[in-house]
């Protein structure tokens, strides 16, 4: 059974997560043509509230915010993917390594690691978006830096658990080299877990990018993303237009629940101990 039939089996709102998800990745994919309006263009209707014409209204300078919404949707959730992607393979791979060598080599990085997550995730961000430069690339590699160690603590676990175990040491035995006992026989071990802490992060990578482009570290106005979006509409709350921070911030919200809601679904899927 395919495993998103499985997922929309899980509850009500495991199926409402996993459609808002696959709205999104459509409007990625497709949004910038199905925009009603060119995301930069602005005009004399500042400031409009919503209506027919501008479903979520108009901003400070006339752009509509409805075709902004929409285009950001493939900014946004690009960075998280790559940043998310990039984590998983190298922790993974490094963590991996680690836990099949052991020894010294093992120990410093485990020490390196347990450092990094010392650091309060957003401020290290903060600081690697301002040493790498203010950029979209800083933002993936820094969010995919501070996410390493999740990756790196998983497979460490999992391979120095199973390095031990009677098929290894056969494999062994047998000549295979060490990256071949690795990647071959303990790597595809170390999935499920994985691909959970995937799951999980990738709401986290989506609120990370927009709360360093609300603080004007990576994506930088005019660009249509979620973070940029609300940085503008936030002054406007008080003067009553709502509406400039509301939709934006409602699609960031969104957004970030359900990947966390697809996140515990496949958790629960993945460790039957915790299905209810």
């Amino acid at each position: 059974m395919p495993v998103l039939a499985v997922l929309a089996r899980q509850g009500r709102g495991t199926a409402f997560a996993l459609a808002v998800v696959v709205l999104l990745l459509v409007l990625a994919a497709i949004g910038p043509w199905i925009a009603p309006y060119p995301p930069l263009a602005t005009s004399p209707l500042v400031l409009a509230p919503p209506s027919l014409a501008h479903p979520f209204g108009t901003d400070h300078v006339g752009r509509d915010i409805f075709s902004r919404v929409i285009v950001a949707t493939r900014l946004d959730i690009a960075i998280a993917v790559s940043a998310v992607a990039l984590a998983a393979a190298a922790g993974t791979a490094l963590g991996a390594v680690s836990g099949y060598a052991g020894g010294l080599g093992d120990r410093v990085l485990s020490r390196l690691i347990d450092v990094m997550m010392a650091f309060l995730l957003f401020i290290a961000a903060m600081a690697l978006v301002a040493v790498f430069g203010n950029s979209v690339k800083s933002v993936v590699l820094a969010t995919a830096i501070i996410n390493v160690p999740f990756y790196f603590r998983l497979a460490r676990a999992e391979v120095a658990a199973r390095r031990g175990i009677g098929y290894v040491e056969a494999a062994v035995i047998n000549g295979a080299a060490p990256l071949s006992v690795i990647f071959v026989f303990l790597l595809p071990n170390c999935l499920p877990p994985v691909i959970v802490q995937i799951s999980l992060n990738l709401g986290w990578a989506v609120l990370n990018t927009s709360g360093l482009a609300f603080i004007g570290l990576g994506v930088a106005p005019p660009t249509p993303e979620w973070g940029v979006m609300i940085q503008e509409g936030a002054g406007l709350m008080l003067s009553g237009e709502w509406w400039v921070v509301t939709f934006p911030g409602l699609a960031l919200v969104l957004s970030v629940f359900c990947f966390s809601v697809i996140g515990d679904a496949v958790r629960d899927l993945v460790d039957p101990r915790r299905r209810r």
